[in-house]
């Protein structure tokens, strides 16, 4: 990437432009007079998902990717004259999930009135209102729904919890909803417009984990090209979400409980402290005390992270709350797939609410997205959900690996082989319905599901993607 130009006057020495427009909690994107990205900042770049030098050069409505690009560009409408313009809408990150923004755009000229290009700003907006009462009633937004008294008194106290600055651990097991819970504290909170960082522990290894949490300097080790802020830093002003806690490294406990006594942030290979205010949410499906008794887990850490504790229910201890999210997420999928479904029939509803859920409200979720898929008329009959709820004995539960990659790799042995397909086959739908039921009992993990399948992640979101399937 070009180097932007230094900045002088401010300070005794010059100071680096992109250094400054980091340390400014709003994304930010210089452009040129085509639309044309220059840079963006580290905010921006968390928001987005891209890297600055990544985007360089292309435009502004490929990067943000907002509702507002086609027909209400502010970059159209912001001239001289009016000053800055801002604007509502929203944008799609890398990872294509929509974000509700504020963009406020203004034009940079120079000391003659010339035109040189414009400011974008970027900012999130809270995804709900200031009234006290509007916490609970958003809570549903994202699936989080249910009557049962274990739920409805986590809906209780989640906005009591989000007015402090404590830290939080969610305790459940896999699929009951702790992202869900973690990222409804950050919007009902004062720190709503700020980022929220979510990290994966379980998910790296442990060098490459500590670099990406706390950061590094340019030179720290072999193939640090550049230095990186690491996740605290970006997460300042904000919360840092640390799913799957109870897989941190001991080595990496003692750096994350130095960080909550004092909040600040040393990278590595540099000599600087940096300060950054940030909350720590984490998260676990673990028994964090059995693993202090056996040594795997610091004691003191968990005094520290356990100031407020939630633990979400499993799905078969919230008694009617299974018909409820079933109605939910039916209504959620038929929006979603244009169909005009009536509900379940007597037989497949008996079933889904005999069944106990193993995965929770994951499964639950991708079953019935499943069952819309298939749904070839008004209801949701027997035939039309995952075969290994309907016959576990005999049919794809049972599967091994090897069996089922030996199914969904049955076209292209054929094609190898100068088979021809049976006229009466529907390739499509039969590899349709075995990514399914593999996506259902990977429990919405596509990278168990590829492996199920015998394919490479790649392989398994394009066939997605061609089959009209909705990735998570």
């Amino acid at each position: 990437m070009s180097t932007l130009p230094l900045v002088r006057g401010l300070y005794n020495k010059p100071i680096g432009l992109l250094n400054l427009l980091n340390e400014i909690p709003l994304g930010l994107a210089i452009l040129d007079t085509e639309k044309r990205i220059v840079a963006i900042n580290r905010t921006l770049e968390t928001l987005t998902g891209f890297a600055s030098e990544q985007v360089e050069g292309i435009r502004c409505c490929f990067v943000l990717r907002s509702n507002l690009c086609a027909h209400e560009c502010p970059l159209e409408r912001v001239d001289q004259l009016s000053g800055a313009l801002s604007v509502q809408g929203n944008i799609v990150n890398k990872s294509r999930q929509r974000l509700q923004v504020r963009i406020t755009t203004s034009v940079i000229e120079n000391g003659d009135g010339q035109v040189l290009g414009f400011l974008e700003a970027v900012e999130i907006m809270s995804a709900v209102s200031d009234r006290p009462d509007a916490g609970v009633e958003s809570l549903a937004l994202k699936g989080l729904v249910g009557s049962s008294s274990q739920i409805q008194r986590i809906f209780q106290i989640l906005p009591v919890i989000a007015l402090t600055d404590s830290s939080v651990l969610i305790t459940g097991q896999t699929g009951t909803g702790k992202d869900l819970v973690a990222e409804t504290i950050h919007r009902l909170s004062d720190r709503a417009k700020g980022p929220f960082i979510k990290v994966n522990c379980g998910a790296l290894p442990e060098s490459l984990l500590e670099s990406e949490l706390f950061g590094y300097e340019k030179g720290a080790f072999t193939g640090a090209v550049t230095s990186k802020p690491g996740r605290f830093r970006m997460a300042h002003n904000g919360v840092l979400y640390l799913t799957e806690i109870g897989d941190l490294p001991l080595s990496l406990q003692v750096k994350l409980l130095s960080f909550l006594d004092d909040k600040t942030v040393h990278p590595l290979g540099s000599s600087r402290t940096y300060t950054v205010d940030v909350r720590v949410i984490a998260a676990t499906h673990r028994n964090l005390e059995e693993m202090v008794k056996k040594e795997k887990f610091r004691q003191d850490l968990l005094f520290r992270l356990n100031v407020i504790r939630l633990h979400l229910p499993p799905l078969a201890e919230r008694g009617t709350d299974v018909r409820i999210l079933l109605d939910h997420f039916l209504k959620l999928f038929c929006v979603r797939f244009g169909k005009m479904l009536k509900g379940f029939s007597q037989d497949a509803h008996k079933i889904l609410l005999d069944y106990s859920y193993p995965g929770n409200v994951r499964e639950l979720r991708n079953i019935v997205e499943y069952a819309v898929n298939f749904c070839d008329g008004q209801l949701i009959h027997t035939r039309h959900l995952p075969q290994y709820i309907t016959a576990p004995t005999e049919t794809f539960e049972n599967l091994t690996s090897e069996d089922i990659a030996n199914k969904a790799q049955r076209r292209d042995l054929l094609d190898e082989t100068g088979d021809v397909m049976p006229p009466s086959l529907d390739w499509a739908a039969v590899e349709k319905r075995l990514i399914l039921e593999a996506m259902t009992k990977a429990r919405g993990r596509r990278g168990k599901a590829a492996a199920l399948l015998g394919w490479g992640r790649s392989t398994l979101w394009r066939k997605m993607k061609k089959l009209g399937i909705q990735g998570k």
